[in-house]
């Protein structure tokens, strides 16, 4: 994805962004996990359908098992990605040590969408297809093709509704920028994670009783 977006952008349409790879590639990451984690988490009931109808167990164990496997994964993806963005030029500085900060922040956040749409997947099967649009439109409307500055001020406050651009700036800012990122985007951010985390356990908590019968 990262040589198809390069070839566009930086070289049929032309970027300004010097050091394309390092300027795409960990928000690219970052929105990976976002995506991979809510779609697994999604299916995560469904696909346990033997396990929900046989056993009796806190419902959500299976939302939280399905992203913690996520977090690793991911966090392995960076583990990989850090020598590879040296290699094209990123300079290193203190300020990666606040990476895990943003992923543990992203967790919250995703953890509290899967637990909204995953018992939502359940009673509305059209569920999955609402979600893999709703990704498809986030996509473009996240900073990860452009910078956020290219975005006119009057129309800042409702581009960051999205609560995961202020993640998208932060990863930016600090492995591309080399800067500390701002923490008005990451406590908006936080804020918004532990709103839908708490929206999403009264959802959960919710459709739990009926899960067993319409899985």
């Amino acid at each position: 994805m990262m040589i198809v977006l390069w070839l566009v952008f930086a070289v049929f349409i032309g970027s300004s962004a010097r050091n394309y790879p390092v300027f795409i590639l960990p928000t690219l990451l970052v929105w990976r996990y976002f995506t991979v984690s809510t779609t697994s988490a999604l299916w995560s009931v469904i696909g346990n359908s033997s396990l929900v109808t046989r056993v009796y167990f806190p419902r959500w164990l299976l939302v939280l098992s399905s992203n913690l496997a996520n977090l690793l994964g991911s966090s392995l993806e960076f583990a990989v990605l850090f020598p590879l963005l040296i290699l094209l030029g990123m300079k290193v500085q203190w300020t990666i040590l606040l990476v895990p900060v943003l992923l543990a922040v992203e967790f919250i956040l995703i953890m509290g969408i899967s637990l909204l749409i995953s018992p939502l997947n359940v009673r509305y099967r059209d569920m999955a297809q609402v979600w893999d649009i709703t990704l498809q439109v986030g996509f473009y409307f996240s900073p990860i093709l452009f910078d956020v500055t290219v975005i006119p001020q009057r129309y800042v406050p409702v581009f960051f509704l999205n609560p995961l651009a202020g993640l998208l700036v932060a990863i930016r800012q600090i492995l591309y920028y080399n800067s500390l990122p701002s923490s008005t985007y990451l406590l908006l951010t936080a804020i918004a994670g532990g709103v839908l985390l708490l929206a999403g356990s009264l959802v959960f908590r919710q459709f739990e009783p009926r899960l067993a019968e319409e899985v």
